[in-house]
Parts: C-alpha cells; structure tokens; sequence
C-alpha cells in the first residue's frame, strides 16, 4: 500500500509507525528480531519458582507421591519387616540388586521419595501462603459494586411492582431492596448497599468459606507433611521373634532383631518392660486348611508392677508404655539338639523355620560354629503335616501338625561368622562349604520325625528333632510369632491433620461460592425490580437460588407494605 503525506512528499511503502517504533531500522539501532526476552538468572529462578508453587504443580506432585508410595507395599521394607527382606533375596536372587540398588526396600527413606516429598512441602507452602493472604483481603473487602445491567447475566429474573398510594417510587424502590437486604443477611451473606440516583440495590456475598476450607485442606496436608518429617526423627520401629515359652524385653541390646530408630530416638532411654510367649493358637478350616485365627497369648510386665494377661490378634495390637504391638508373622519352630562326635551337646535351640506356602511348608537354617571340628551348616525344611509329591519330594499338605518331618542339607566348612560379618541367621551361605547330606553330596538329606535322631554323616555326631510332648508341652513342636513394635509421636498429630484436611476438603466441595444481587428502579407510578446471581465455580443450584430469591421476595413486597417513605441509605 502507498500513501503520500503531501503533493511533493515522496511515496512510503507500508503502514506508518511512529519513529521509535520497535521495528525500526537504521544505521545506529537494529530492527527487532520479534524473538522472546532474555529472563536472565533472576528471570529463570521467579519463573520456576512460580511453576513450582502453581496449584497444578502441588496435585501433580501429590498424585506422584502416592504412586511412589506402591513399591512401598508391595515389596518388603526393612524397616517394617527385614525377615522379609531376607526371604525376598532368597525368593529372587537375580532381581535383589536391581531392587536394592533403586532403594524399593526402603522406599520412605530413599533420596526419590524423599526430594517429591521435600518438592510437594515447599509447593504447598508456596501455595498457600500468598492465597492465605489474598483471602484474608477479601474477607475484609466490601461486596463488589452492582452492575449497570443484570440483564446480561445467565441467571437473572426481573418483576414490576405498583407502587401504593402515598408513596414515591423512589421511596418504595428502597424499601424494595430493605426487604432483600434483610432476607440476604438471614440467608448468611454479607451485603453492601450501593443506592445511587433513585435507583437502589443490594449486592451480596457468600461463599468464602470454599475457600477458607481450600485453605484449610492444603494447609492440614502441609501440617500431616510436618508432622510426618519431624515425627519421624522421634519414631522408632523394631522387630523380634518369641518363641512358645520364651520372652522378649525392651532393650536394644537385648530384645530386638532388628531396630530402626529414628535420628532424635534416645535407645538408652527405652521404657522397660517385657512380653512372654505363653502359647499361640492358630485355627484351620477342613479340608483345604485355611488358616482362620491367630491369637498369641502373652503375660506382660512392667518393673514392679503385676504380671498382666493380653491377647495380640492381626489388627488388633496391644499398648505397652505407648509401644503399638503387632502380631505380623507366625510358624513353627522345631527344638534341635545337635551332638558332635564325641556325644558332646554343641546346639541345643528352638530354631524359627519360616514359612514358604500357605500349608506351612517351612525354611530354616541351623549354624554351629564350635563342633569340636569344623564348622556346620544345616538348611531344614519342616512340613506339619508331611506328603510326597509325584516327583518324589516332600511338601506339607495341611498347616497343623498332623504328621510333622523335618529335612537337612548338610554342609561343613567356614560359616563365614568369625570375620565380624553380619550375617543373617534365616540364610546361609554355602560358598566356600561341602555338601556332605543331600541330593549333591555322597550321603541323602537327612530325615526325621519328632523324638527320632539320626547320625551325621563321617561320624560327625547326631541330630535330634526334640519331641516336646515329652517336655509337657500341648504340641510336639513348639510355634513362634513374629511381632513388629511401634512408637509413633507424630501418629496423633497426623490424625489430627487428617481430619482437618477432610473437614477442608468436604468444605470446598460443598459450600457453593456465590454473588446475588437485588436492584429496585423506579419507573413512573411502578417500580421494576431485578434479581440476578453469578457463581464464582461450579455451582449448578444458581440458578433455583436467584428464582427463590425473587420469589420470597415478592411474597414479602405483599405482605409487608412499607408505612413510610424509606431514604436512600449509603448513597455513592
């Protein structure tokens, strides 16, 4: 396009800009690239800092915090459960390292569980501060102004009414909007009056408490995120196994398994008292021999107080000293006395066998260090109720003790326990030893029933399944349990949080957010009355809100005539 600015102007090809446009061109300045700014550092960091604390940005990073948390239940944790832990390695071999090496066997301590869980606290806080404080400016603001013509909103009805003899339509048209303002009040909303020119209205606001129960919720989840991370350094969690007879006290160095505290856990300052094994009763439904029941009878005692009797079911703990007591895992635990050759006892123990199928098939493993000679390993497996496979091995058809056998493989050689190694005494490793009993070694696996001993092979001494009948016990094999203890400071402050984040949560999803606004014009000997409402969100009841507005309010314009002329109130 050519434009000329006058007769001898010359022809300028393009629009006219001015002269410090930004695509200006000439000898000193460059044409703009039309490209995007350079943030700068400063830039970057308010930029990310605004992506990190968008809202978007805190439920995406609670969606992943919970899917983080599956591995953490479908996969043993060594703090809750390391016996499973131990019989996970066994179970998969190849796959343990893989596992071991992404921390999904201590999922809540590992560094990518803990930088979503450090990324969703300080999102969160980003979160709900600045809004905090936005809230807190409209709660203090006035209703907004009414607008010049509700007739453009969705929601809106409009009626005349006559205006009585005696009276102005000026004066009637506020006593209109007295009546709604009343009714609004009652109805819990918070009103302004904005009377200007004749015409007068009502605006009208409720609703806040959505968003004060938003805040609420992010704020409870905020408070579950702190009690979690600070309650957690006062937590600690361990583990024992007790069998039938046998106790366990609370101490580190006496009691425990396993303990996991947490870093401000003193363990020297561990309340004392102590748990004995009476008996463990463990019901099973013929013919498939499902196991129903647990009960695990304990007798409890604090340092000079009464011995007192209490029962630990699944799911339902006992309380020691604010301790939580869970019952998790059970089996059988065959008494075994092992005689060197020259008939000298060298192990004599009730060995925990751990078990492998839901029939109670079970594994256990008997370590001598001090035969006399070299060392012993002895990898047993006890079936309650003993069958033979087609194949020609042993299972256990049925959970109880029916007809009870127990198996080894023999091996001699260095335990690997002398070099200061921790080892686990559910597993040995046989690298390093002979098989001198089994189906690799000169001699079969050894067999044996309750009472029945049976010689090492080479003269190396005798075995012997102890049969406990003979000692007075119910059984001839005496069972253990498995309990996991617990002290969680932060537990009560989490539910406390929880509940106010589903009170907040319950809040925000119920409580509408809504504008409604009344406005009386007068118009000759008539006054035209309007209603209309705005949801501020989903909010499909609007629409009925504004059609019983009108509707309450014109049943009050016919019952309560106005005696006098009213004045326009807040004039602006």
């Amino acid at each position: 396009m050519s434009r000329r600015s006058s007769d001898d102007a010359p022809a300028v090809d393009g629009p006219l800009r001015p002269s410090d446009h930004l695509d200006k061109t000439g000898d000193d300045e460059p044409a703009f690239s039309g490209g995007q700014p350079v943030l700068g550092v400063v830039g970057w960091l308010r930029w990310g800092w605004r992506q990190l604390t968008s809202m978007r940005t805190a439920l995406v990073l609670l969606l992943l915090l919970a899917i983080a948390a599956i591995p953490g239940s479908l996969v043993p944790q060594r703090s809750a459960d390391p016996n499973g832990v131990t019989q996970w390695r066994a179970t998969n071999p190849d796959l343990y390292p893989t596992f071991d090496a992404f921390q999904l066997f201590d999922v809540y301590t590992s560094v990518w569980f803990s930088a979503i869980y450090i990324l969703l606290f300080i999102s969160l806080i980003g979160c709900v501060l600045p809004r905090t404080k936005h809230h807190w400016k409209a709660l203090r603001a006035r209703p907004p102004r009414t607008p010049a013509r509700l007739s453009r909103l969705s929601d809106h009805a409009e009626t005349t009414v006559a205006v009585p003899d005696g009276e102005d339509a000026a004066g009637h048209a506020a006593h209109a909007v007295d009546l709604a303002e009343a009714q609004l009040r009652s109805a819990r909303y918070r009103v302004e009056r904005y009377d200007r020119n004749g015409v007068a209205s009502v605006s009208a606001e409720r609703g806040y408490l959505r968003e004060t129960g938003n805040l609420l919720f992010h704020g409870a989840l905020v408070g579950v995120l702190i009690s979690v991370g600070i309650g957690g350094g006062f937590t600690y969690t361990g583990q024992t196994v007790i069998t039938e007879g046998d106790g366990f006290v609370n101490s580190l160095g006496l009691g425990y398994t396993s303990f996991n505290p947490g870093r401000f856990v003193d363990t020297e300052e561990l309340t004392p008292y102590s748990i004995t094994l009476d008996r463990f009763d463990v019901t099973y439904a013929p013919p498939s021999g499902q196991a129903g029941d647990f009960e695990a009878h304990v007798t409890t005692r604090f340092p000079g107080q009464k011995a007192e009797d209490q029962v630990i079911e699944v799911n339902h703990p006992i309380t020691m000293a604010g301790d939580r007591v869970y019952l998790m895992g059970n089996g059988y635990a065959p008494t075994i006395t092992v005689r060197n050759g020259a008939g000298d006892v060298v192990f004599s123990e009730s060995v925990p066998f751990l078990p492998q199928s839901p029939t109670m098939t079970s594994q256990g493993v008997v370590k001598i260090p001090d035969t006399g000679g070299k060392q012993l390993g002895l990898v047993g497996f006890f079936y309650p109720t003993v069958a033979q496979l087609s194949s020609g091995a042993l299972t256990s058809r049925y959970g109880d003790l029916l007809d009870p056998r127990l198996t080894f493989f023999v091996y001699e050689g260095d335990l690997g326990i002398d070099d200061g190694t921790p080892r686990s005494v559910y597993a040995l490793d046989t690298d390093g030893m002979t098989e001198i009993a089994g189906r690799n070694a000169p001699s079969p696996s050894l067999e044996l029933s309750p009472g029945q001993t049976v010689d090492l092979p080479g003269g190396r001494g005798t075995v012997t399944f102890e049969d406990e009948t003979r000692t007075g016990a119910p059984e001839s094999v005496k069972r253990y349990v498995s309990l996991s203890i617990h002290n969680d400071s932060s537990a009560t402050w989490v539910l406390v949080f929880a509940v106010l984040a589903m009170v907040g949560l319950f809040t925000a999803l119920f409580v509408p957010r809504r504008r409604m606004w009344v406005k009386a014009t007068p118009d000759g000997d008539r006054v035209r009355v309007e209603y209309a409402g705005l949801a501020r969100g989903e909010d499909p009841a609007i629409g009925v809100a504004v059609a019983e507005l009108a509707k309450r309010h014109g049943r009050a314009l016919d019952d309560e005539p106005a005696s006098a002329p009213a004045s326009a109130a807040n004039v602006n």
